[in-house]
């Protein structure tokens, strides 16, 4: 098995589970869940912001631990001030280290649209997402079938979610897009080998149709490859790593976009 099928096969028991704690009536008695999600197509294309939407993550299969004390509020206020345009929070405790808890923290103190950052494998999941706050979610090609990517936007967009696709390659592009979707982000690690290439994006870009909205993810460490990435229309990047790494990511992600 792959990282993602593990990741996947014990989403699916964890999402079961879940369940059985709090039935869907419950999230949609949730006060959260009638709030009226932030449009992260708009916030990510304002020329008043950056394009960047910057990731809480505690750690990753990848990396290990990559920030343990960093608070998720004062993160989430400090990528607000820095000028990101949107944030991403990993819900996925397992193996990312996140909770549901650390995307409440992060919509108490930050108006900024927060994308839930996990892996859908239920409808369940996004219903949850609403009740929690969340204005977009990721639905991830690799781990789903195309009808399953559809009919997850479908919902989602039902709700007044806003969705983002991520592709890793032109089979996945070919096959998930659908006009429910809003976002599609091309993933520049490759799942298989975990290196890392924004040269994937450059690849894929042109590939994507107009009426979506371009995000570039993973490997983004420098203003210049967001300079580079803006020639082939992106206009949304996503960093969480770069910012994370550091002993204040909100000190961090101030520094770096301020030489935008």
């Amino acid at each position: 098995m792959t990282i993602l099928d593990k990741i996947v096969a014990h989403k699916k028991i964890e999402v079961a589970a879940r369940k059985e704690l709090l039935s869907v009536q419950d999230l949609e008695g949730r006060p959260l869940f009638d709030k009226e999600p932030v449009s992260a197509k708009s916030w990510i294309t304002s020329p008043n912001r950056s394009g960047i939407i910057a990731e809480f993550k505690r750690q990753s299969p990848s990396k290990g631990l990559i920030n343990g004390t960093a608070k998720v509020s004062d993160v989430a206020e400090g990528y607000y001030k820095a000028g990101a345009s949107a944030m991403s929070v990993l819900t996925d405790q397992e193996f990312f280290g996140g909770t549901v808890d650390d995307l409440l923290a992060a919509r108490s103190v930050s108006p900024v649209p927060i994308i839930r950052k996990d892996f859908i494998v239920d409808e369940y999941q996004i219903i949850e997402a609403k009740s929690i706050g969340a204005d977009f979610i990721l639905l991830i090609a690799s781990c789903l079938t195309p009808e399953e990517s559809k009919h997850y936007a479908t919902v989602a967009r039902n709700l007044g979610l806003q969705i983002l696709l991520e592709v890793h390659d032109e089979q996945e592009l070919e096959a998930h897009v659908c006009d429910k979707m809003d976002l599609i982000g091309v993933n520049n690690r490759n799942l298989k080998t975990f290196e890392v290439s924004i040269e994937t994006s450059k690849r894929l870009a042109e590939l994507i149709p107009n009426e979506y909205v371009k995000v570039s993810e993973s490997g983004i460490s420098n203003i210049e490859n967001i300079k580079e990435l803006k020639k082939y229309g992106y206009q949304g990047f996503l960093i969480g790593e770069n910012f994370m790494k550091t002993e204040d990511p909100a000190k961090a992600a101030i520094d770096f976009m301020k030489q935008l």
